[in-house]
């Protein structure tokens, strides 16, 4: 251990169980490897009071997370890892009241920490002409790795706002990169505007920018914002992070250096909190009106908001004040509202469209409405909620691109770890049905480099991909291995050696759903196969989001989460037989299907 500056410091971790070994409950672990400049792992503290940290326990497909208590983790940075040593080196950032903090300072050698991990980060485009790199104090671990592993002939802007002059670090330096230190000379952390008024500032080199920008989330937003709006850069071409979000810390009364842990409450409080319906409405609401947004953009008055919303004053004023007392809003002057850091993270994009009635994801929560009838009936109330099924929302091309820009997002999850595995060894020809299936092909190309991608799509869906591949696959090589046709699930699939259908079936009834699998089996050359990812409800281990999703999908679509015997029943109905099960990267499972004509013995993977 050792201090960087007066401001960080850096724990170096070594262990065994940073190589190969295997957990005590017999399941095999890779060795801890760190490809990315960004990536990320979770260390788990105990809980005050406690000698051993609760942990997560691997399981066959996955690591299973304790619930009650759930772990006391921090997120940090991979600041330098060598594999030849075994060493993991992390660096904290002092300051105030906090559970990582604490402990790495007060670590001596020899103690223990348990950590999960890394999650790889985004790799920078080949073909940016130039970086532009701002971050605080908690981003300069990432930064420092970043600089350390850049080419030597790299052109970058590099902005790193920290709290005092000494905390200046010394980084690798590069002819073409220029760093610049921000000096909050005694304001308190993400309260500042140093970040956004240095990008804002710089002098706008040629050529293609990518941007990486990390820190509070309200700074990150912000500068996002500045760089989207203002100098019209492409939202891809942007990767950023809010590491932390301000907010009151309520340290323990035996040890002011450590947080509280959330206090216990009663039945009587949880039941309060389970049911309490104007909150979330209310919350709702205020998205629904840009109040956040427009707040955040300097619009604080309930005059000029009422304005701005088209909203009646006294009425507006009252939803104002109900979110004062939610802590969503604060009231800076009279009649002049601020947003607290709850509220900020109304402004964050994904959360302000699961919220928002015509946001991609709140547009099918409205379904939920009309759970008391599905529950009755067993069938969708969406259409009796907001007067059309939720299919016929997927044929409006304005939704369906939003859907399957915010879909593609979340896939390098699913596809990298499938593309890098074995399970597409020895096929020439893929054919995909996915709604993240762009950024899927991308994935599979990239690592296959004699396979074929069929992407099948509805028209909508279609339109979308075909406008979006040049951008999610920018090798022309790479792309013209990919092509996309018009098709449905219930149509037979091009002739291939595979065919890839990832959560394709959640929407469908069971006999719509075995009539898919039937298609997508009809045309399969020799030996070929249906690879089928789909989400199970694990009635063995219940789990929150899991059972909201399943009532969800009841409501909209009449279907729900399958169990994994359903889901099998559903294979059988399909006439098909698993040749294998694989497990691959977080806990994902690959069903590996054949027609019964040539039942296989089944394996697991």
């Amino acid at each position: 251990m050792a201090d960087v500056t007066p401001g960080m410091r850096r724990i170096t971790l070594a262990g065994e169980q940073l190589r190969a070994f295997t957990s005590a409950n017999g399941f095999p672990q890779p060795a801890f490897e760190s490809p990315g400049f960004d990536d990320d792992i979770r260390l788990a503290f105990c809980y005050p009071g406690q000698t051993e940290p609760v942990l997560p326990v691997q399981k066959e497909k996955g690591l299973d997370f304790p619930k009650d208590p759930r772990p006391l983790s921090r997120v940090y940075t991979v600041r330098r890892w060598d594999p030849e040593a075994g060493e993991l080196d992390v660096d904290f950032v002092k300051h105030g009241v906090g559970t990582a903090t604490t402990w790495a300072y007060r670590a001596q050698p020899g103690d223990r920490i348990h950590l999960v991990g890394p999650n790889t980060s985004r790799a920078f485009p080949a073909d940016a002409d130039w970086l532009l790199v701002a971050g605080d104090d908690t981003a300069i671990p990432a930064i420092g790795r970043l600089l350390d592993e850049l080419h030597s002939d790299a052109r970058a802007q590099v902005f790193i706002e920290v709290a005092e002059g000494d905390h200046r670090q010394q980084l690798r330096e590069l002819p073409g990169v220029e760093v610049t230190w921000l000096v909050r000379d005694g304001a308190e952390a993400g309260t500042t505007t140093l970040l956004l008024d240095a990008v804002r500032n710089c002098g706008w080199w040629d050529g293609r920018p990518f941007a990486w920008i990390a820190g509070e989330q309200s700074s990150v937003r912000d500068i996002r914002r500045h760089l989207v709006e203002d100098q019209r850069m492409p939202k891809e071409d942007i990767e950023f992070t809010g590491y932390w979000r301000r907010g009151e810390v309520i340290a323990l009364e035996t040890d002011q250096a450590v947080p509280d842990p959330e206090k216990t409450k009663t039945p009587f409080e949880k039941l309060h909190d389970l049911t309490e319906l104007i909150p979330p409405i209310a919350i709702r609401t205020a998205v629904e009106l840009d109040v956040p947004e427009l707040i955040s953009r300097g619009v604080t008055s309930v005059e000029d908001l009422a304005i701005k919303t088209d909203a009646n004053e006294r009425a507006l004023g009252k939803l104002l004040r109900y979110l004062h007392t939610l802590d969503i809003l604060t009231e800076t002057t009279p009649g002049h509202y601020g947003l607290t850091p709850l509220g900020e993270v109304l402004t964050v994009e994904f959360m302000a469209d699961f919220l928002h009635p015509a946001g991609v994801a709140g547009r099918e929560m409205l379904g939920i409405y009309g759970l008391t009838e599905s529950i009755r009936t067993g069938r969708s109330s969406y259409a009796a909620v907001t007067g059309q099924d939720f299919a016929e929302v997927h044929t409006e091309q304005d939704y369906e691109d939003r859907y399957l820009e915010r879909v593609a997002r979340f896939q390098a999850t699913i596809a990298e770890p499938i593309a890098t595995s074995d399970i597409l060894s020895g096929i020439q020809h893929l054919v995909l049905h996915s709604a993240g299936a762009g950024a899927q092909a991308r994935e599979v190309v990239a690592v296959h480099p004699d396979l074929r991608v069929t992407i099948c799509a509805l028209p909508t869906q279609a339109d979308w991909l075909r406008r979006d591949l040049p951008a999610t696959i920018p090798d022309e090589q790479q792309r013209a291995r990919v092509s996309v046709v018009e098709q449905s699930v219930f149509e037979p699939s091009p002739p291939a050696d595979a065919v890839l259908v990832i959560r394709g079936f959640r929407t469908l009834p069971d006999v719509d759903a075995a009539q898919a699998l039937r298609q997508a089996a009809e045309n399969l050359k020799p030996s070929g196969r249906v690879l089928l990812v789909e989400d199970t409800f694990d009635t063995d281990d219940l789990d929150e989001h899991d059972g909201e999703a399943d009532l969800l999908n009841l409501a909209v679509h009449g279907s729900g989460l399958r169990t994994e015997e359903e889901l099998d029943a559903v294979i059988t109905r399909a006439g098909l037989f698993h040749r294998a099960t694989h497990t691959v990267g977080w806990g994902t499972t690959v069903h590996d299907l054949v027609p019964a004509e040539d039942p296989p013995t089944f394996a697991h993977h």
